[in-house]
């Protein structure tokens, strides 16, 4: 299993980013898929998740209605587009898949500049 997530940097406060997380290893289409980010000093934390159809999306109440979670199963993708971002979304963002055990990717770094 290897997830590599792009697409993180440093944006101001108010502008948008699309990260991205690219699957490899196990069949993509089949399992729910999720972000999370971790702040300096702080636990990580659950940022979004979507099912393997991508009828069902869940938000972390500190991101919803300004994130978007979404996927590509023929290209094996995950995303999360983010808009209006705050100082405060500055995090390293990891995508997850949850198989019979979590899988984590390297992370990417979203800096926000106030």
């Amino acid at each position: 299993v290897q997830l590599v997530e792009s697409g993180g940097g440093l944006v101001e406060a108010g502008g948008s980013l699309r990260l991205s997380c690219a699957a490899s290893g196990f069949t993509f289409s089949w399992f729910r898929m999720s972000w999370y980010r971790q702040a300096p000093g702080k636990e990580r934390e659950f940022v979004a998740d979507i099912n393997s159809n991508s009828d069902r999306m869940d938000y972390a109440d500190s991101v919803r209605g300004r994130f978007t979670i979404s996927r590509d199963n023929s290209k094996n993708t995950l995303y999360l587009q983010m808009n209006r971002l705050r100082p405060e979304d500055t995090a390293v963002y990891y995508c997850r898949a949850d198989l019979r055990a979590p899988y984590w990717g390297q992370g990417t770094q979203v800096t926000v500049s106030s």
